[in-house]
């Protein structure tokens, strides 16, 4: 069976694709709308082709696409925007429909090397879109907080002392917009019994809590993909590699910058806690820095160790057990 590549570029408003085949290249562009998106799928499975079609996470936007794929039985991709950009080498200018056509040439080459994308269930669909809102809301009451320091430095009359008061309302208002959100996060996994049984499962190892368990379930995709551990630690930049060439160049193994920084971020602080806490994690923490290695490098090890005893965890369908001797 002969095969066309798509690829689309997506925007708020609208969406570029270019569709490769044997007859050569042809580009349509049309609204960013459930409607539009069905229309022309429906055209290209009148061609009785297989038909390959890539994407790159753009995130909400990319939601109109998914819903109407879940319906089609194409070979879809979505791919990391930084992938693509690497792999095309020097390039000047670009537009929507220049990247449509880079993004069907790329999956030409390459997608025997990618995971077919799997639509998610309602739930994680859900955390998705509430995870990403309290993070704008988060980031809000930091940016606030910021302007209250630098105004009590300066509070030299009433008027700034009443910015001040306003400010203050402003984060307490954001500070219930984020209670509000997380008690909807937890309304979600309790809706799918399997999903909370998981999410309950992981918590139970020392440091993760509440956010890192949540985060862990949205790039897993509710432990559906990136279930191989040294796979997620890759992805969450906590995997040092080795920097070497020749005789000229030798560095110690140093973890990637290419990572997912808001799964690294929330891995990072479940590692402080961890150590601080009597536990098996705490041992080898304090066990690595009185052999002389370096508090960093060994606090990045309990990151990875984390990874690796949640998903081990996940495959086993067990909870974690404390190995550690307390007197």
């Amino acid at each position: 069976m002969k095969s066309i590549y798509v690829g689309i570029d997506i925007s708020k408003n609208t969406l570029d694709f270019c569709i490769k085949s044997s007859n050569g290249i042809s580009f349509q562009k049309i609204d960013n709308k459930i409607r539009n998106i069905r229309k022309l799928l429906k055209t290209l499975v009148k061609m009785n082709v297989k038909v390959f079609i890539a994407m790159e996470n753009t995130g909400y936007y990319n939601y109109n696409l998914y819903q109407v794929l879940e319906s089609f039985d194409f070979n879809v991709y979505v791919l990391d925007p930084k992938h693509i950009k690497r792999s095309i080498g020097l390039v000047r200018g670009k537009n929507d429909k220049v990247d449509a056509k880079r993004i069907a040439f790329f999956i030409e080459r390459n997608h025997q090397d990618f995971e077919c994308w799997e639509p998610c269930s309602e739930a994680v669909k859900s955390l998705k879109i509430l995870m990403g809102q309290r993070k704008s809301k988060i980031k809000q009451r930091k940016g606030i907080k910021q302007q209250m320091t630098d105004l009590r430095d300066i509070a030299f009359n009433s008027s700034t002392r009443k910015l001040i008061k306003i400010n203050q309302k402003a984060i307490n208002e954001l500070d219930r917009h984020i209670k509000e959100i997380e008690t909807l996060i937890r309304a979600e996994i309790k809706s799918e019994p399997a999903l909370g049984a998981q999410v309950k499962r992981i918590k139970t190892v020392p440091g993760i809590g509440d956010v890192t368990a949540w985060m862990i379930t949205i790039k897993t995709e509710g432990f559906q993909r990136l279930t191989d551990p040294r796979k997620l630690a890759c992805f969450a930049g906590v995997v040092p590699f080795e920097q070497q060439s020749g005789t000229s160049l030798k560095t110690k193994p140093r973890v990637s910058k290419m990572a997912d920084m808001a799964l690294k971020s929330v891995l990072q602080m479940a590692a402080m806690r961890a150590v601080r806490m009597k536990n098996d994690l705490q041992a080898y923490y304090l066990r690595k820095v009185e052999e002389g290695k370096n508090k960093m490098s060994v606090l990045n090890a309990v990151r990875n160790k984390l990874i690796h005893i949640a998903m081990a965890l996940i495959k086993n369908q067990t909870n974690y057990k404390n190995r550690l001797e307390l007197s």
